[in-house]
């Protein structure tokens, strides 16, 4: 990484006092911002945070993360400032059994900031709309979610989220590929907003989007004992979902397969599909593949 946080004029750095100025206010949900020039885990570093007793609203980011981790353990690894890679702190008072819909609540406000950070309105300018907004068609990445949490562009994956339970609290780690390249991306099957054509390459009004669509979403849920229903939460994130209606094949944790096509989201936030054999089967949580 260089010295200097200017060597790349395309990635500009995260200025921390100004994320905090932007975010942190009274009666607000997030309580503080910290930006670490590197890590090995934004996540690892906010659970240790969590079990010293931080306080919920505390976000951590960083400019070059370099052991992150995905879903199922996989890495997430990407140059320094080509992406976003922070985490947040998370100590919602709902009924346990509703704690599953936080990375999928984590994934509408992602998506959603992503698709009003790229819209267009008709006149050709930037449009902003209000965050909890319903998806937009006229968007420069039409971002969409992979059952559970995957952002995808097309078939191609976007950002990640891990959602880890510390105690009480919960840790959501969001990764976004930015200003990624082509010749630098992992694996051929990602994407990053710069390939998608999007007009943004600085990443703090971007952050700050999807902190505050986060707010929005999980206030309203909260306020509503964890309601995926009565808050919106599972129609919105049916809107966005690119599972529902395909064929899909499922690896579940035990390493039992299961194929047949996407139908609906339950109450639960588990991804119901109908077999081959004609049976329903609920499924909470495993590796979704889109079978063209």
């Amino acid at each position: 990484m260089s010295d200097s946080p200017y060597a790349d004029l395309d990635r500009p750095p995260l200025h921390e006092a100004a994320l905090r100025g932007a975010l942190v206010r009274p009666g607000g949900l997030w309580r503080d911002v910290r930006v670490v020039r590197e890590t090995g885990s934004t996540n690892v570093d906010l659970a240790a945070a969590a079990q010293e007793g931080a306080p919920e609203g505390t976000v951590l980011t960083t400019e070059h993360q370099h052991a992150g981790r995905g879903r199922l353990g996989r890495a997430w690894t990407a140059p320094p400032r080509s992406g976003l890679m922070f985490s947040v702190l998370l100590r919602p008072a709902v009924p346990v059994e509703r704690l599953g819909w936080v990375p999928l609540l984590a994934g509408v406000s992602t998506a959603n900031a992503v698709r009003r950070m790229t819209a267009w309105s008709e006149e050709g300018d930037r449009f902003f709309p209000e965050p909890g907004d319903r998806p937009r068609a006229d968007v420069a990445v039409d971002a969409r979610l992979k059952w559970p949490n995957d952002l995808l562009v097309g078939e191609r994956k976007l950002a990640g989220i891990l959602v880890e339970r510390i105690g009480g609290a919960l840790v959501v780690g969001i990764g976004l590929n930015v200003g990624l390249r082509a010749d630098e991306l992992p694996v051929p099957t990602a994407t990053s907003l710069a390939i998608e054509g999007a007009p943004l390459s600085d990443r703090a009004p971007l952050l700050r989007a999807i902190l505050r669509e986060l707010e929005t979403w999980y206030r309203e849920w909260t306020s509503l004992d964890g309601d995926p229903e009565t808050s919106g939460l599972r129609p919105a994130y049916k809107d966005l979902c690119a599972t529902l209606g395909r064929r899909v094949r499922v690896e579940l944790p035990g390493g039992e397969t299961v194929e047949g096509t996407a139908g609906d989201i339950d109450q639960d936030g588990r991804l119901l599909i109908t077999t081959d054999q004609g049976r329903e089967r609920a499924v909470g949580a495993g590796d979704v593949v889109h079978v063209r």
